[in-house]
């Protein structure tokens, strides 16, 4: 089977040449969570030709191709236009056996719940916004949001799972809710072993939140129970929407730390069982 995706955005990082990695890792993400292997993709641009110098361009553009070429993907077209402001992304073709397809309705009783990488990016590049995030988790937090999610989908598609989706703009618990709804089963969360970017919380107490937080918060909160001693600032990361944002994926009890360990092994390190469905 086919799988065709697109994405893009504006920039998030300073960096041209990381933000096109950034671009390009969370644009092939939607393919990985599907279980499939994506195969090419065209470059989407929107740049403003008058006011910012060629060489950006370049530059995000050079981030794109060295991330398609870690992935295996060929770049094979695209399409720019002048545009006031500055956007980057992929539309992806990639495959997937139809009868090996994930999708974010196949949730099972009793699945544990897995996730491969910590939240908070959201809150933490309005902080960057803002000039108060130092470079080490700069650093930190941008070699995450570049970090390709394909190690994980091979993984769970040899362990055999469930479901899975990706964890981008709709935040941790808009993404959960969906799976949730679309499978018809409950979903338990320990937030305690939510694997999390500890400076997040610091800059969500400081009010530091992106204005998609709280469209999420809005529009899922009506499906979410929330226990009370949960700290304002750690449910501000839960809704918090994340750019190229791990996996989280839904599989039976009996492979979850099978799967766990894989993950581990080949360096997907902050791979925690998070919940589970009842």
């Amino acid at each position: 089977a086919i799988i065709q995706t697109v994405d893009y955005f504006t920039p998030i990082v300073d960096d041209p040449y990381m933000f096109g990695q950034i671009a390009a890792a969370n644009a092939l993400s939607d393919v990985y969570a599907m279980g499939g292997k994506p195969l090419t993709a065209m470059n989407i641009v929107c740049f403003p030709i008058n006011s910012l110098d060629i060489s950006v361009l370049n530059d995000i553009l050079r981030g794109g191709i060295d991330k398609m070429g870690e992935a295996k993907v060929a770049l094979v077209g695209g399409h720019s236009i002048d545009d006031a402001e500055l956007k980057y992304g992929l539309s992806v073709t990639g495959i997937v056996h139809p009868k090996r397809m994930v999708t974010n309705s196949g949730v099972k009783t009793g699945d544990k719940l897995i996730l491969t990488k910590p939240l908070g990016t959201g809150i933490i590049n309005t902080a960057v916004k803002a000039g108060v995030v130092d470079e080490k988790t700069v650093a930190k937090v941008t070699k995450c949001m570049a970090t390709l999610n394909d190690k994980a989908s091979v993984l769970m598609q040899e362990v055999g799972v469930h479901a899975c989706t990706d964890i981008t703009g709709f935040g941790f618990l808009g993404h959960t809710v969906q799976l949730a709804q679309k499978s018809r089963v409950g979903i338990n969360i320990d937030i305690a072993s939510i694997p999390l970017f500890p400076e997040a919380g610091e800059f969500a107490k400081q009010g530091l939140c992106p204005a998609g937080l709280h469209r999420n918060r809005e529009f899922y909160s009506p499906c979410v129970k929330i226990a009370s001693e949960v700290p304002s600032h750690t449910q501000d990361i839960l809704f918090d929407p994340q750019t190229s944002g791990g996996l989280l994926i839904c599989l039976a009890p009996r492979k979850a730390e099978l799967l766990l360990n894989k993950l581990r092994q080949a360096g997907v390190e902050e791979a925690t069982i998070v919940g589970e469905a009842v």
